[in-house]
């Protein structure tokens, strides 16, 4: 006689089922799925024990149409490699994970068209929420994301017309202060190194020369600027030309510390004395910076905050919050070591 079949085994687990498994609600089961902050630890593991033995697996659209929330939020930044983002990331993170949401993280490799491209596929799964890096996306974009009722959040920048919401700081500002330290130590002939090109190096460019014409020592010919992606490498080419084209420079603003770092690897190749001879500054504070030879002047940016603020801010606004102001200026923090 052939065995009976298992009827559970042709069908999928469901909310049931697993609130079934542990004797709880499936109320209670979806709040440990969807706001584990909710439940308590115990019962969230007994609960999350019970999904993987039955192979549950949520069905978000179900639950978007029910609910008219995806718990998903979309994160669009301009690289996965780039450990600047990767912090911000991490404070992103650190914000709407607890929470159950969900991120959809794009890489728009400092592309305006690929950006707007993933921010359309994105729409597709009805985000509750967007995060945004910089302010230049079209208006049209902004628009369709005000239709939909979408939140928007953009970070590392601010907005000048005060019409956005935004987490940052004022990357030109910033330009400007440490080339006025560099004024402020006696040096004149400041070259400035800048790669890649988005929107926040050229406002940082900004700065730089802001500061330089009023001191009265601009010089546009010390200006170098490569499209392509920062690497150590590019820094000491670059050097290699300063020098043959400017010998007398006797500092460099570098847009990131990739550069710096680069520039202070062919001052020790050459045997040029830093920061007698050549003053070095970089831009964003890593890890390396502090651990150079010598040790590296550079501005620290509040990354990880970032972050955690415009996730904090997006939270709000999803949940249907007015935030009292529209921008979050973090500031920065001149970080002024041996180089200078």
């Amino acid at each position: 006689m052939p065995r009976k079949a298992n009827q559970n085994a042709s069908r999928a687990a469901t909310l049931h089922d697993v609130a079934g498994k542990v004797g709880v609600s499936a109320i209670t089961v979806s709040r440990a799925l969807n706001s584990p902050d909710l439940v308590s630890e115990k019962l969230r593991e007994q609960i999350l024990a019970a999904v993987d033995e039955l192979g549950y697996v949520p069905n978000r659209s179900a639950r978007t149409l029910v609910s008219s929330r995806s718990h998903t939020v979309a994160v669009l930044i301009p690289s996965l490699s780039n450990t600047v983002f990767i912090d911000t990331l991490a404070g992103i993170n650190e914000v709407l994970d607890p929470k159950g949401y969900q991120i959809l993280i794009g890489n728009t490799a400092y592309d305006d068209e690929k950006e707007e491209r993933l921010l359309r596929a994105y729409l597709s799964h009805a985000p509750d929420g967007v995060l945004l890096t910089g302010t230049r996306q079209r208006p049209e974009m902004r628009q369709r994301l005000a239709r939909l009722g979408i939140p928007a959040v953009h970070m590392m920048e601010l907005d000048p017309s005060n019409e956005r919401f935004c987490v940052g700081f004022s990357q030109d500002e910033a330009g400007r202060q440490i080339t006025r330290h560099l004024l402020d130590r006696g040096y004149k002939r400041i070259a400035f190194f800048g790669a890649r090109l988005d929107p926040r190096v050229m406002q940082r460019l900004d700065g730089y020369r802001k500061a330089l014409q009023a001191a009265g020592c601009y010089a546009p010919e010390l200006e170098y600027l490569n499209p392509r992606p920062s690497r150590i490498g590019m820094g000491v080419e670059m050097l290699e030309v300063l020098r043959q084209e400017h010998p007398d420079c006797d500092a460099v603003f570098c847009c990131n510390d990739d550069l710096a770092l680069g520039v202070l690897t062919g001052c020790h190749r050459t045997g040029i004395k830093v920061p007698e001879q050549l003053a070095v500054a970089g831009f964003n504070d890593l890890e390396g910076a502090a651990w150079a030879m010598p040790t590296l002047t550079s501005v620290r940016t509040p990354r990880y905050k970032v972050g955690f603020e415009a996730a904090s801010l997006l939270l709000g606004l999803m949940e249907g919050q007015t935030p009292a102001q529209k921008q979050l200026d973090l500031g920065f923090e001149l970080r002024l070591r041996g180089s200078s």
